[in-house]
């Protein structure tokens, strides 16, 4: 696993350990004591999580024998086993809680991400996730939408340029603020707007963005701007997007369906860990 995934999860283990450790492991005398444990599904979900619980046990005993029965993308049902675990209890009841946190944030968003997508029944659209994501958590959380099988949206401010409403404002509109970014075309792969309104949609048309973004459109007005656009730039709509919508956003024209909801509001799954 690279440095830079372990090193988190190291952070998150020592959020939970402190400098003094797990107390009542230590003070039942259960530090070295032998077991066996497994993970088990309380509902059916997608998987996402599994190898980054696997490895939170590394870090803390590499003794620790660990076998995946499910990979991360697959479908589970109720009462499927996911890992089992054999070695010092120490390092299972340490990592237990972590490991599962884990697996339950992510195994929500890849199921909810899997629900929207067969929503849209092999439409070309694809569902994308948005920066609205846990601080320090970005990584993992889009892990999970590629596993629910979504697509990524910007990693961060750092991998591409996207105007939005406030960019706009601060610039004095839509004329200003695209004028200024294309002259930095060279420099980056695309440039996409934000629009809200077909005014603003014609104004963006006359620079040639590579993506224009329809912020909070129904269908109908999306189909409609998807007509002025006509294949000139690829047609993103973001804003109210649900699972029960989605096709009909896609029917109208969408290219890319971004949802920030994904990773913002998914309901994590239920999981337990259980010594044997």
């Amino acid at each position: 696993m690279e440095k830079f995934i372990t090193d988190k999860l190291e952070g998150f283990l020592l959020e939970d350990l402190g400098l003094a450790g797990d107390l009542t492991t230590a003070a039942l005398g259960l530090k070295d004591k032998l077991c066996r444990a497994q993970i088990t599904a309380k509902e059916p979900f997608v998987l996402c999580g599994a190898d980054f619980a696997a490895e939170i046990f590394r870090i803390l005993d590499k003794a620790v024998g660990i076998r995946m029965l499910k990979k991360d993308g697959g479908k589970v049902k109720t009462g499927d086993k996911i890992i089992t675990l054999s070695g010092r209890a120490g390092a299972i009841l340490a990592g237990e809680r972590t490991a599962l946190n884990i697996m339950q944030r992510l195994s929500g968003i890849a199921t909810a991400v899997h629900r929207v997508t067969a929503s849209l029944g092999g439409r070309r659209a694809k569902i994308c996730d948005t920066r609205k994501t846990t601080p320090g958590f970005r990584y993992f959380e889009k892990y999970a939408v590629v596993c629910g099988g979504g697509y990524n949206h910007r990693f961060g401010l750092y991998d591409g340029i996207l105007i939005k409403d406030n960019h706009i404002r601060a610039c004095g509109g839509v004329k200003n603020a695209l004028k200024r970014a294309s002259g930095k075309k060279s420099l980056y792969k695309m440039v996409e707007i934000e629009v809200s309104n077909m005014r603003e949609l014609a104004e963006a048309l006359r620079f040639s963005p590579e993506v224009i973004m329809l912020d909070n459109m129904g269908p109908a007005e999306i189909k409609k701007a998807a007509a002025l656009i006509k294949g000139r730039a690829l047609v993103e709509v973001s804003g109210g997007v649900t699972e029960i919508n989605a096709a009909a956003m896609a029917d109208a024209g969408a290219d890319i369906i971004s949802m920030g909801a994904l990773t913002h509001s998914s309901p994590s799954v239920d999981l337990s860990l259980d010594i044997l």
